[in-house]
């Protein structure tokens, strides 16, 4: 049981959200705020096919990927415990909401699209959106995923003027009106 800077971690802490809302950033400085590790599915998910996920996506397909992705996602939460990024689609499976509900608790940082388009735009990081038309295609992947992430366990707001450690600040509010998660030490 980790313990830091006043507080206990139960459960990992899974951050959901889409492509943008901030999940890496505020993921390592919330592990750092509690003193328990940070590690992002994604990045273990390249690690262990030795490829990026663009890669992986172009040579193997989205099926595949997130096949991948349920695997390395049940992995972590096993061996783990800490603060844990996930890609933007791996909520959307219904077997890796389980997975989160029995292991962890899950957080939904929710941007508003105007928002998470000023983050994504210009970048080539993001497969899905390599279409003639990006913000339109951001547009309805917006659009059918929250429905999916308002099953979250807990959700904070994300804002443009929030820093990144304003909002690890927001999610340990949060947090703490889970004591089944987070536990005030004195």
């Amino acid at each position: 049981m980790a313990a830091c800077k006043g507080w206990k971690l139960k459960k990992s802490v899974v951050l959901v959200g889409m492509m943008g809302a901030g999940k890496t950033a505020v993921g390592k400085a919330l592990s750092a705020r509690l003193g328990v590790p940070f590690i992002d599915s994604d990045a273990e998910i390249e690690k262990a096919a030795n490829m990026t996920i663009a890669e992986i996506f172009q040579r193997d397909g989205e099926d595949f990927f997130r096949r991948r992705e349920t695997e390395v996602l049940e992995r972590l939460l096993e061996a783990h415990r800490g603060i844990l990024s996930t890609g933007g689609g791996a909520f959307l499976a219904e077997r890796n909401r389980r997975l989160i509900t029995e292991k962890g608790i899950s957080v939904w940082l929710d941007a508003d699209l105007d928002l998470l388009w000023s983050r994504v735009k210009g970048k080539n990081t993001r497969p899905l959106l390599r279409t003639p038309q990006p913000k339109e295609t951001l547009r309805e992947i917006y659009e059918a995923r929250r429905p999916v992430y308002a099953q979250a366990d807990l959700r904070v707001q994300a804002r443009p003027d929030y820093t990144i450690e304003g909002m690890s600040a927001r999610v340990v509010e949060a947090l703490a009106t889970r004591p089944d998660v987070l536990e005030k030490v004195t």
